[in-house]
């Protein structure tokens, strides 16, 4: 059987030891391959319920390959031959929910009437899975496969209700009946909402990542403070941006004024570009003058000999005989 080594969250394993111990529905766990929300590729989510929580999760489940051939060690032993790592973090049903809803009103450009949760998600479901071409996107890929039944799945998970009510228009008819209507305002002002999150320098400082990007911009040298906000604020558009469409990233970066900052980075980027463009030249020179040399133009006088050979040179051979007398035959 093939073994991966993973990290999950901890009530993620509990649940799992419940499933093995017949404490939890084999059903409650399940793998759904879905769209991803910024790509389209198919991606594996895995949405669970854990005893402790009311609502239920969704996983993004990511592999991280490692350039070489690897193996993992095992404390007891066990070698295990697949060197990747599984990594399954917590990702917003709302990302997920995004790109399904907007499918039925990129197709007519309009937001649609209010209705039940049950009936746009069923529509929207639809619209969305014909939109992507099919159940199977590479001819022969298992990993590109598609199920309509993934996508009904996911919209039939509580948290994705949920996430309806942050990025939809909802009214209330009466306690037992409550209508939505997808709306690209509150889309927008919820993934503001999520940036202000971000952008705080204890949250986005706390990324070796992100601090190595701000300082490789000379965002934080002494006297740079209102460039390094607006970093900030970019870091933290561009890390929600990994979860969004492209189109919807730029309606989200041309709320903030990121004018200054880009400024900045453009002179930086013409620095380095006029910098390497010099180092170009040098080399180029360098290289040039040793072509000449090898060229033969400037060539060197001929070598003088050493001091025997110099005064062998001045002795006066008059009357002595050749060398090669000396090996002719006798008669």
């Amino acid at each position: 059987m093939d073994m991966n080594v993973g990290v999950l969250p901890r009530d993620v394993l509990d649940t799992l030891l419940m499933k093995l111990d017949g404490d939890v529905e084999a059903s409650s766990l399940r793998f759904l391959r879905l769209p991803h929300p910024r790509t389209g590729i198919p991606s594996l989510f895995l949405p669970y319920k854990s005893s402790s929580r009311q609502t239920t999760t969704i996983l993004e489940v990511q592999a991280i390959v490692p350039p070489n051939e690897r193996s993992w060690i095992m404390s007891e032993g066990t070698i295990i031959g697949d060197g990747k790592l599984l990594l399954m973090t917590p990702v917003d049903p709302a990302f997920l929910l995004i790109p399904i809803l907007r499918s039925i009103y990129l197709v007519d450009g309009s937001y649609g009437t209010f209705r039940p949760a049950d009936d746009i998600l069923e529509d929207a479901m639809k619209t969305y899975f014909a939109s992507l071409g099919g159940t199977c996107a590479i001819k022969g890929d298992p990993s590109s496969q598609l199920s309509q039944s993934d996508l009904a799945n996911l919209c039939s998970l509580d948290c994705v209700h949920t996430a309806m009510k942050r990025i939809c228009e909802v009214k209330e008819i009466t306690p037992e009946i409550i209508v939505f209507r997808y709306s690209p305002e509150c889309v927008l002002e919820y993934l503001r909402g999520k940036v202000t999150k971000l952008w705080k320098p204890a949250i986005l400082e706390s990324s070796r990542t992100v601090v190595r990007g701000l300082a490789k911009d000379g965002l934080m040298e002494e006297g740079n403070e209102a460039l390094l906000n607006s970093g900030h604020l970019k870091a933290a558009c561009d890390l929600v941006s990994q979860y969004i469409p492209q189109d919807l990233h730029d309606e989200l970066q041309a709320f903030y004024d990121f004018a200054a900052l880009n400024a900045h980075l453009d002179a930086n980027q013409k620095e380095l570009s006029a910098l390497a463009a010099s180092k170009m030249s040098n080399i180029e020179a360098r290289e040039s003058g040793k072509a000449v040399k090898a060229d033969g133009k400037k060539r060197k006088g001929p070598t003088k000999g050493s001091h025997g050979v110099e005064k062998l040179k001045k002795v006066n051979t008059k009357g002595m005989a050749k060398l090669s007398s000396f090996f002719q035959k006798t008669a």
